[in-house]
């Protein structure tokens, strides 16, 4: 079966989740970076998705309005294979954490904490509570 080629794929949507991803770290609204693209927040709403696909032009004017080199978008790309992505077991996990508010929030407190001892100790909390949970909840 022949793909269309204007279709949205899964790297549309890695791209698109790496655009949400800066657009939050940055706490700017999808109204804002529509703005400072020259297109609607439903628009942004669409590229974030991977609905719609970015041209390297506008690929281009993302990477400068949040203030990232254009290979910032395809970062955690494996490979890529006939059908998409190829990525590790793991990367689906951590995109959809990433991509939660907590998740932000919780890489961005994380990020500012400098001290490699102090951010191991975080770690080992965060894999203790998360052991206490699965104990308590029965591996669920």
């Amino acid at each position: 079966m022949k793909r269309n080629p204007r279709e949205a794929n899964s790297i549309d949507a890695h791209v698109g989740s790496r655009v949400r991803l800066r657009r939050q770290l940055m706490k700017m609204s999808q109204e804002k970076l529509g703005d400072e693209l020259g297109v609607t927040f439903q628009q942004v709403q669409k590229y974030e998705r991977g609905a719609n696909r970015i041209g390297a032009s506008r690929l281009f004017s993302l990477a400068n309005v949040l203030d990232v080199p254009v290979n910032f978008f395809f970062e955690g790309l494996t490979g890529v294979a006939a059908t998409g992505v190829a990525e590790t077991e793991q990367s689906p996990i951590v995109y959809d954490f990433i991509q939660s508010s907590d998740g932000v929030a919780l890489a961005e407190a994380f990020s500012r904490i400098k001290t490699p001892k102090v951010r191991r100790r975080v770690l080992e909390l965060v894999r203790s509570l998360a052991d206490e949970d699965e104990a308590e909840n029965g591996g669920d």
